[in-house]
């Protein structure tokens, strides 16, 4: 039979999908839905087109597992997959969610012509095609348990991928990994980490323990210990954790340390930068080399909108400084700790932003003398 070059793959109705549920396609399988596992072998097969069977309640959820760049067709109206069918080139069938499994025999996909398809489902959707030929290697998910069952065999060879590449990992049980994500050479994933979604781990990096890491591009020789990182760039050399949280819409650069409690959300962060602890940078273009004290905070947030705060390089912010967004602290400044900055710092200026202190000369026995006496009483 001749390679074929078109699939069709086809959805459960909407109508038989209850509330709160998907089609078995949309359902993770490591965290990858089966749709986006089938395509990617498909397109490894040399299939070049896809209509998927799909109504309008999971249409858009149906093109997303496809890159944006594919030639993809999602419709549940007849007249759409007449139209794809209308070539004599062997177009694949897959009537359910499957998942690509090297020894699984033929009998559940299969293929044809476009044409015979096109004749044979004149009247609807049907398996009676009788110019059809069995294809291999599809091995059909009928619910959940069948996820349960086969999750582990796909992420012990998902696994074992990693390993002749090069990746050490400690413990295989013990580390899921997305089919989607790639790992360079020399990198240790040590137990307890998730690696999820389009996510590219550089060389030489140690992710984990305890580590989670969604939808990000991650630098040569970074490490991630015990933290969550989504949808983010994070560059070379650069250490997060542990206890730290990127949120999405992060830019972080080369040789910088972001600490334990440390929260970084929709922020650049220039290359150098020290965020050591228990700080939260959101929505902030840092510069370089700067210097975050302990417990700093980008109030960004005043209840209606989100403002900026740009930090330029070099500046020292002292522990325990606010700054009030939109706000400018300029290259090389310092903030005194425990300052609540709302205007703009010049370049190497000092900004001092907190009451002057006032001791009062025994104020802590005279209350304590207060106390003692009414206890007597």
């Amino acid at each position: 039979m001749e390679q074929p070059k078109r699939a069709v793959l086809i959805m459960e109705e909407d109508a038989l999908i209850p509330a709160y549920s998907k089609p078995l396609m949309l359902e993770a399988v490591l965290f990858c839905p089966i749709l986006t596992w089938m395509g990617r072998q498909l397109q490894a097969d040399g299939i070049q087109r896809f209509f998927v069977v799909c109504g309008p309640r999971f249409a858009e959820e149906a093109r997303a597992c496809f890159p944006a760049d594919t030639d993809v067709t999602v419709s549940e109206r007849q007249g759409d997959l007449t139209a794809f069918l209308n070539t004599p080139d062997t177009v694949a069938v897959l009537l359910r969610a499957a998942l690509p499994m090297e020894e699984a025999g033929p009998g559940f996909a299969y293929a044809a012509s476009g044409y015979e398809l096109q004749e044979a489902w004149r009247d609807g959707l049907t398996n009676r095609v009788e110019a059809a030929g069995l294809v291999s290697g599809w091995l059909p998910v009928f619910g959940l348990e069948t996820i349960a069952e086969l999750e582990p065999a796909l992420r012990d060879r998902i696994v074992k991928r990693h390993m002749q590449n090069g990746v050490r990992i400690l413990d295989p049980a013990a580390t899921y990994i997305d089919p989607r994500v790639t790992i360079g050479r020399g990198s240790v994933v040590l137990p307890g980490s998730i690696l999820r979604g389009e996510t590219a781990i550089g060389r030489g990096c140690t992710i984990g323990p305890n580590a989670m890491v969604r939808d990000c591009t991650v630098g040569d020789g970074t490490e991630i210990n015990a933290s969550q990182a989504n949808e983010s760039v994070i560059g070379s050399r650069t250490h997060v954790g542990p206890f730290a949280y990127i949120r999405p819409g992060c830019v972080i650069g080369d040789d910088i340390k972001v600490g334990d409690f440390v929260e970084v959300k929709n922020s650049t962060i220039g290359d150098g930068t020290k965020i050591s602890h228990l700080t939260y940078v959101g929505d902030s273009d840092v510069g370089r080399k700067v210097n975050f004290g302990c417990g700093t905070v980008t109030t960004n947030y005043d209840g209606f909108k989100k403002y900026r705060c740009t930090i330029g390089d070099g500046a020292f912010l002292g522990c325990n400084t606010n700054l009030v967004a939109p706000v400018t602290v300029g290259d090389g400044c310092y903030t005194a700790a425990g300052s609540t900055i709302t205007a703009d710092v010049p370049a190497d200026a000092l900004a001092v932003a907190r009451s002057r202190q006032k001791n009062l000369e025994g104020w802590a026995a005279r209350r304590r003398q207060l106390h003692e006496t009414e206890g007597q009483k």
